[in-house]
């Protein structure tokens, strides 16, 4: 435990350090947010603010990783997610700022992260709790399915000024800290980048400084499932990242009623934190609601899981 928070408390102050210096590079290179032309006035207002922030706290991450791998060779599933995952969303961020446009398309980018799933999910592969023996096979698409699906929701969530970020902290924490079954090296690259999003939060809580941008999105969310997912809880992730989740399922629901109802909604925007700014919450507001939301889930998700341990 001392060593996990000596992780956190120099991942903090490193990157505390340096997020200025980047919003300034950010800044001077232009590499500004763009936002859609449906949203809110609110968020037009986010346009041009520094975006790809994320950057930093992944790269703290595959160095806690890697400067721990020598000894725990439990942190390479995770480095193989942040580096892969994030690195592709990289490639989308750079695509987004220098073609202004919404990025890498769908249609390319979803088969780009089957295709990153694989190798993670074979580094990864473990026993999996909640799963019965004569159905072992089910570990692939559940793998491959939670890493592709924990990487978009992140992303999805990441719409607000902090919201993301702080349940990335309360989700990370809780699947190193409470969940049984963390080799030391998941916790090396965990705490870094919960130190790395401690200090991420500084600019960008409302009004955001910086955004994490889907380098540290993408980043975050498949490193999340690497972790659940070599522990045997890949089942489990489902309650314990549950705000993701509900975030996801907004969007989907929405989409195929659209399509069924021939231009219909069920919410007035999503994912779902967009209807309620639109309700009159503030973002702040909006923010707390759903970490209090994300730590009941962790706190739940541990309870269960150290009942079946």
């Amino acid at each position: 435990m001392i060593f996990d928070l000596a992780t956190v408390a120099v991942a903090f102050v490193v990157a505390a350090a340096a997020y200025p210096f980047l919003i300034r590079a950010f800044r001077r290179l232009r590499l500004g947010q763009i936002v859609q032309a449906e949203l809110s006035q609110a968020h037009q207002r986010k346009a041009g603010t520094p975006t790809g922030g994320g950057i930093l706290f992944v790269g703290l991450g595959l160095i806690g990783g890697l400067l721990s791998l020598r000894m725990h060779p439990g942190a390479a599933p995770a480095l193989a997610a942040l580096l892969l995952f994030g690195g592709l969303g990289l490639l989308d961020d750079l695509r987004k700022l220098r073609v202004g446009s919404l990025g890498i398309p769908a249609r390319l980018k979803f088969p780009l992260q089957v295709l990153l799933a694989i190798p993670v999910a074979a580094l990864a592969q473990a026993p999996q709790h909640l799963i019965p023996a004569q159905l072992g096979w089910l570990y692939w698409p559940l793998a491959v399915g939670a890493l592709v699906g924990a990487a978009n929701a992140v992303n999805l969530t990441d719409g607000l000024d902090g919201l993301a970020a702080g349940l990335a902290v309360i989700a990370l924490v809780a699947v190193t800290q409470f969940l049984p079954g963390a080799s030391a090296g998941e916790k090396a690259v965990a705490m870094t980048l919960v130190g790395g999003l401690l200090a991420f939060l500084l600019y960008n809580r409302h009004p955001a400084r910086i955004f994490m941008g889907d380098t540290g999105a993408l980043g975050l969310g498949a490193a999340l499932a690497a972790m659940g997912i070599q522990q045997g809880w890949v089942i489990l992730l489902l309650l314990l990242g549950l705000v993701f989740v509900i975030e996801t399922l907004s969007v989907m629901i929405q989409v195929a009623f659209f399509k069924v109802s021939g231009g219909r909604r069920v919410f007035k925007m999503t994912p779902i934190h967009l209807t309620f700014q639109l309700e009159g919450w503030s973002e702040n507001r909006i923010a707390l609601t759903f970490w209090s939301a994300g730590a009941v889930a962790a706190a739940l998700s541990s309870w269960i899981a150290r009942g079946l341990s």
